[in-house]
């Protein structure tokens, strides 16, 4: 089978000079390198690589948005991010522009070849060190979500159903001393500072829902 060809967009010489030798070396032909956003653009749509590596902070138009215009100038490119960026905003971004992969500048040269192919091959790509820190963040967000006991979710989300104190004691059965108890300590765990903060971070942390 052919391998896919590469065009290589960065504004570091000796990044794509290295990057050229070390894909070459692995079978993987560079047809075309840009050193900016405009400059890639047009040199993608003349050569029609297989898959567009593409640096994001670059002058005059930077990665994301030489993705975006890039694909809808023609949907067929099959553009991967190569960046030191791992901020996930900055990733969403490039997924949103079109982007069919992202990777960082310390993957391994395997790793970057294998991103080539499989984005020729119509895949989505993550870098392993970006699914790891990614991982590690919902990792995080469930701790978050299971601060919370049973019981404090479930009187949690009889305030953001809009009960009082003496409503929320009845239906729990419990004393509304408790209920306070139980909120003093929501709050800390939350570190909110009353029941509406602590109800509007508990619905974005998908502890309760407002109905």
């Amino acid at each position: 089978m052919k391998p896919p060809s590469v065009m290589l967009v960065d504004d570091h010489t000796m990044l794509r000079q290295g990057l050229r030798r070390s894909l070459e070396t692995e079978g993987i032909p560079v047809i075309a390198e840009a050193s900016n956003g405009e400059e890639a653009i047009k040199m993608a749509l003349e050569t029609k690589p297989n898959v567009v590596l593409m640096d994001v902070s670059m002058p005059q138009i930077d990665g994301i948005e030489a993705t975006r215009r890039l694909v809808q100038a023609d949907n067929r490119q099959r553009v991967v991010i190569l960046t030191m960026h791992i901020d996930r905003e900055v990733i969403e971004r490039a997924m949103k522009a079109g982007a069919v992969g992202y990777m960082t500048k310390d993957s391994t040269v395997k790793e970057v070849v294998m991103a080539v192919k499989l984005a020729a091959n119509g895949d989505r790509i993550l870098s392993p060190r970006l699914a790891e820190v990614m991982l590690q963040e919902a990792q995080h967000a469930d701790e978050q979500v299971s601060l919370l006991s049973p019981r404090e979710e479930e009187l949690l989300q009889h305030i953001a159903d809009g009960l009082a104190t003496s409503e929320v004691a009845e239906k729990m059965y419990i004393s509304q001393k408790t209920v306070k108890n139980h909120l003093a300590s929501i709050y800390e765990k939350l570190q909110a500072r009353d029941r509406t903060q602590a109800v509007l971070m508990a619905v974005k942390m998908g502890i309760v829902k407002l109905n």
